[in-house]
């Protein structure tokens, strides 16, 4: 007996493991017929961008380290803090730990469900009968161990689709953390380089109330000398106090922006000290844009959104298979015994196989309903992505036409400041020696402040447009890796 019932539960364990391997090989396939493709976007790539020359080989792409490119010992600091502290990348990195756990939960109805369990029970039986009869009762010790196992068959690959679509979802939480570092790190970069611009037009309007003052000086003299008026000293005076009430709102610009350096690089105002310094001491890096296609692969919002829409697709394929039926297997095996010394003994063991297939026959509704809120999610994500690749094109050539132009304008903006200086000394000389006129010199003055001023944010108008074609790129692309030369 006891060798008949070990031969039983052997026998029974390996039909369930076959049953389970041979399930589990059709269900993988069928999973795999039944999961759709991603859709195929129809995007119209085109093969160079309109503001850019054409890219030959050799032509440097952005680096990893790509702010380096300006040769800024204070901002590359800057920017490696902020990539280690920054709050709102660890956030991002928070959230994609979060998307893994997901996945592997996802990811656990693949693998079947083991437990084991032991149990004693004792129970006492009453001491009474239908005759009125007492007696001592019975006393009944009962010993347990089991250990059970579940696994529902993926036959039309609803779990498999699921978990991919965790995955994909987990790989979108990635590419959306270098999303958020690239934002970080270009406001950076542009809040640094505002704080050069606010020092320079301080510097420049500290010079203007200079000059001022000396030409204010000056109106005095030749109205103590009676060749002046009132008129022309109320004039310079009403130009004096003007260039005095631009610098209250230049020294705003430059401790806010000081300020927003110190929130991205995660400190206290009071701890960051900025020494800045002057535009003119930041190189210009030569950026190439590339080619169209290959901003596929680097921008992380693409690839972000390709990764949402995978994922959307393989919640499509879920939703269709819970039109199908479920199969569930079960086993429970295990020994059970009322004495503890023959509880592993063969004549104490029992086992139990169960399986059962549950068919949708009507449910409101609702399985039609979420399989075509998912197919609506697909198609929603597909116009997004779309709209995302065709975007970030236009990003590009958008920035690339303002770095064209700014570089035009400061280069023409360079003239206006050499010609108005040279104007304005002119007019200070005749000034002094008594044959100016008034109105002319207040004009040159002001033209000059002006274009100087205006200089200082054409600068930093060239800059940011930079700053902005290394955003629409996707930050610093990842080096080519050459065909290694066979030696000979």
């Amino acid at each position: 007996m006891a060798r008949e019932g070990r031969t039983g539960l052997v026998a029974g364990w390996r039909r369930l493991l076959r049953s389970l391997a041979a399930f589990g090989v059709v269900a993988s396939s069928a999973g795999c017929i039944l999961t759709q493709d991603i859709p195929d976007p129809a995007l119209d790539v085109p093969q160079g961008y309109k503001a850019a020359r054409l890219t030959r080989p050799g032509d440097a792409t952005p680096t990893l380290d790509w702010w380096r490119g300006f040769r800024s010992k204070e901002l590359t600091q800057l920017m490696e803090e902020a990539q280690t502290v920054n709050l709102d990348i660890a956030a991002a990195v928070a959230r994609f730990r979060q998307a893994d756990a997901q996945a592997r939960v996802a990811g656990a109805a693949l693998l079947p469900s083991v437990s084991a369990g032991g149990s004693e029970t004792y129970s006492r039986t009453s001491g009474s009968s239908a005759s009125g009869l007492t007696n001592g009762g019975r006393e009944v010790v009962n010993f347990s161990a089991s250990l059970s196992a579940s696994y529902q068959l993926d036959f039309w690959g609803q779990n498999r689709d699921a978990a991919q679509a965790a995955e994909e979802t987990a790989v979108a939480n990635r590419f959306d953390r270098e999303v958020v570092a690239l934002t970080s790190l270009t406001t950076l970069a542009n809040a640094y380089f505002t704080v050069l611009a606010s020092q320079d037009r301080l510097r420049t309007a500290q010079r203007n109330i200079a000059s001022a003052e000396r030409i204010l000086n000056a109106i005095k003299d030749r109205f103590k000398a009676g060749t002046g008026t009132d008129l022309d000293v109320a004039q310079q005076e009403s130009v004096l106090a003007n260039q005095r009430a631009l610098v209250p709102p230049l020294r705003q610009a430059l401790d806010q922006n000081v300020n927003a350096l110190a929130v991205l690089v995660s400190r206290p105002p009071e701890s960051v000290r900025v020494a800045g310094g002057t535009l003119n001491a930041i190189a210009i890096p030569r950026v190439t844009p590339g080619l169209p296609s290959e901003l596929l692969t680097q921008r992380p919002d693409i690839r972000r959104q390709e990764a949402q829409l995978a994922s959307a697709t393989a919640n499509v394929g879920s939703a269709r298979a819970q039109f199908f039926p479920s199969i569930q297997l079960t086993g429970q095996g295990g020994y059970q015994s009322s004495a503890l010394v023959s509880l592993f003994q063969p004549h104490a063991a029992f086992f139990s196989l169960v399986g059962s297939a549950t068919q949708p026959i009507f449910d409101g509704g609702k399985i039609l309903g979420n399989f075509e809120f998912t197919k609506a999610k697909q198609d929603e994500l597909l116009q997004t992505y779309r709209k995302t690749v065709i975007q970030s094109f236009s990003d590009v050539d958008n920035a690339l036409v303002a770095i064209r132009e700014t570089t035009r304008k400061l280069q023409l903006q360079r003239v206006v400041v050499t010609a108005s200086r040279r104007a304005f000394e002119l007019a200070e000389q005749q000034l002094r020696a008594g044959t100016a006129d008034i109105v002319t010199v207040l004009n040159t003055q002001l033209t000059l402040f002006q274009a100087e001023d205006a200089y200082s944010q054409a600068q930093l108008a060239r800059l940011q447009a930079i700053v902005s074609l290394y955003q629409a790129l996707g930050g610093g692309w990842e080096p080519k890796m050459e065909r290694p030369v066979d030696a000979l």
